[in-house]
């Protein structure tokens, strides 16, 4: 790889990284595995590069009935832990059904839930693209828009949020916590992610110097025994969803009692499906139930030429990862 020059350095601690990664045009750097490729392919050329690998913000624990992940825990780690794995299956299969093990070895989860958009205009530098360059338009819109979103786009971006990670994290009460130099935030996970406008689409809402530390899942081990992350794709690995669905049930007595429903492939951001939650609720775990959580899944869509296919594939999607969380105990 070559470039403009840079200075690197490590930081010893995290008020030391926080000072660091407010200099002029620094990025932090974790496992890498987002920020090599936008270096290589010249989409990224930071001056100062801050090593935050070492800090100690890599710990997966329970605080009562909330998952606590530290930001640098790497995704194999998460998806191995014996807590996750009982407690949070959803969150598991999220994280197997992302990339490869070798990338997975080393991508962290703050890393994983600020990723670039994999669009083909962003990732062309001679390609117009808002997200990239605002103002310069969106060639997507009349272009090659077959990964293209359904909702939440704007003139300016169609472009559709990668992570698996966060999709499965939207269908929670997932609290992001954010450090700088002048304190500690906390954000929803709809926080952490902006709607485009319509000359410009930021990745989040983080500021130069903001860093993630940890990501706290509050009270989602009550759907543990009814809950799938289905991801669909053009091949079967290595590949971002063309739709994926995010599917937990409570069921009492009979009865839908809680339904927690997010999607990807479909919007800038993970997107919850708030009307298919409401026409579960209160109802049999049957198919005229999950057909209608399908139907509300699909309204408002504003489909682009090349992605009309999205739609159908989006309420089927729904209606097949609602029945494979009916048998659950």
């Amino acid at each position: 790889m070559s470039g403009s020059s840079f200075e690197y350095s490590r930081a010893t601690d995290l008020d030391d990284a926080l000072a660091k990664g407010g200099r002029c045009n620094a990025t932090f750097l974790a496992g890498g595995t987002d920020l090599l490729q936008l270096w290589k392919s010249g989409l990224a050329a930071p001056q100062n590069v801050v090593d935050i690998s070492h800090l100690p913000l890599a710990d997966i624990s329970r605080d009562g009935d909330t998952l606590v992940l530290g930001a640098l825990a790497r995704l194999s780690d998460v998806s191995a832990h014996p807590d996750v794995k009982t407690h949070h299956p959803m969150i598991c299969e999220a994280i197997l059904a992302s990339a490869s093990a070798q990338v997975r070895n080393m991508a962290s989860v703050g890393g994983n839930l600020l990723q670039r958009t994999r669009c083909p205009y962003f990732r062309d530098r001679a390609l117009a693209c808002n997200k990239r360059d605002p103002g310069a338009g969106c060639g997507a819109r009349h272009g090659e828009n077959r990964h293209a979103a359904l909702f939440g786009s704007a003139a300016g971006c169609v472009a559709t949020h990668a992570s698996d990670l966060a999709v499965a994290l939207a269908a929670f009460d997932t609290e992001i916590t954010v450090r700088s130099t002048i304190g500690e935030r906390r954000l929803t996970l709809q926080e952490l992610y902006p709607l485009p406008s319509a000359t410009a689409a930021s990745d989040s809402s983080l500021a130069a110097g903001d860093m993630i530390t940890a990501i706290r899942i509050h009270r989602a081990s009550r759907f543990a025994p009814r809950s799938i992350y289905l991801k669909i794709r053009d091949r079967a690995s290595f590949e971002f969803a063309v739709v994926s669905v995010a599917a937990a049930l409570r069921v009492e007595d009979g009865l839908i009692a809680e339904a927690r429903l997010a999607a990807g492939g479909i919007a800038p951001l993970p997107w919850r499906l708030r009307g298919s939650e409401a026409a579960l609720i209160g109802r049999a775990p049957t198919e005229p139930a999950f057909l209608a959580a399908g139907e509300q899944a699909i309204e408002g869509a504003r489909p682009l030429e090349k992605n009309t296919f999205k739609i159908p594939l989006l309420r089927n999607a729904v209606v097949r990862a609602l029945q494979s969380v009916r048998g659950g105990s």
